[in-house]
């Protein structure tokens, strides 16, 4: 079976011959559960002309605990399709890069409630392919979330935080996203992840009914920047 064509004319061609490259080499069985979802229309319940009702997280690696923690609560909304694309642990830290001269492998991923994928790409990769319609069977997502990332990314962090890059990159492609990271401290516990999912999530819900009544600002980032212990401390935006 033959990989789906990049549609997007706005990736460089670098990038473009590599995911073509890596989109051709993957197993028939990848292909084959791509192609079923991308046929099986019961898998977008709010699909609208020209869009895909859909969000898109992609953050510190699949197996990252902010991921996992938000991926689990936005699948337990039941109210939107939910869709992941990752980096692997080693290309996390790498800001706005893209990768041109190197051949990116992609990975179907058990993530439950979702379709997903890790590839050995940047952050910024991620949201290019996704973006360009290779993997998800969506038109254009109404919005791109990008974390929960363990770490700061306010102030002069936000030209070098790749979480934020990934969020920034929605925005060539005209899609609404936000960044989220975490001030994770030595004194931190994974559990910081599920209340920060709690505060963030109202805000996520909120976003998306202002994007589906037309009135979410256009060409805009929203970065949240959590304190350690967000259940008991101020949270900035």
């Amino acid at each position: 079976m033959t990989s789906p064509a990049l549609k997007n004319n706005f990736l460089p061609p670098g990038l473009v011959s590599n995911l073509q490259q890596a989109l051709a080499n993957r197993k028939p069985c990848e292909d084959d559960a791509v192609s079923s979802k991308a046929d099986d229309d019961s898998a977008r319940p709010f699909s609208s002309e020209g869009e895909d009702n859909s969000l898109k997280p992609v953050s510190d690696g699949i197996e990252s605990p902010g991921l996992s923690f938000l991926v689990d609560a936005l699948v337990a909304e039941a109210a939107y399709n939910v869709n992941v694309i990752a980096p692997q642990s080693d290309k996390t830290t790498s800001a706005h890069s893209v990768s041109l001269k190197e051949t990116i492998e992609v990975a179907s991923v058990e993530v439950k409630g979702t379709t997903a994928y890790e590839i050995s790409g940047t952050p910024v990769d991620c949201v290019s392919l996704a973006l360009s319609g290779a993997l998800f069977s969506w038109t254009k997502p109404l919005l791109v979330i990008s974390g929960i990332n363990k770490g700061s990314s306010c102030g002069h962090h936000m030209f070098y935080s790749s979480v934020v890059a990934g969020a920034t990159e929605a925005l060539v492609y005209g899609v609404p996203s936000i960044s989220i990271s975490l001030n994770w401290q030595d004194e931190s516990q994974e559990s910081d992840f599920k209340d920060a999912v709690a505060v963030c999530l109202p805000i996520i819900k909120a976003a998306m009914r202002d994007i589906e009544k037309g009135v979410f600002p256009k060409g805009f980032s929203l970065d949240l920047e959590l304190p350690r212990s967000p259940s008991t401390n101020k949270v900035w935006y």
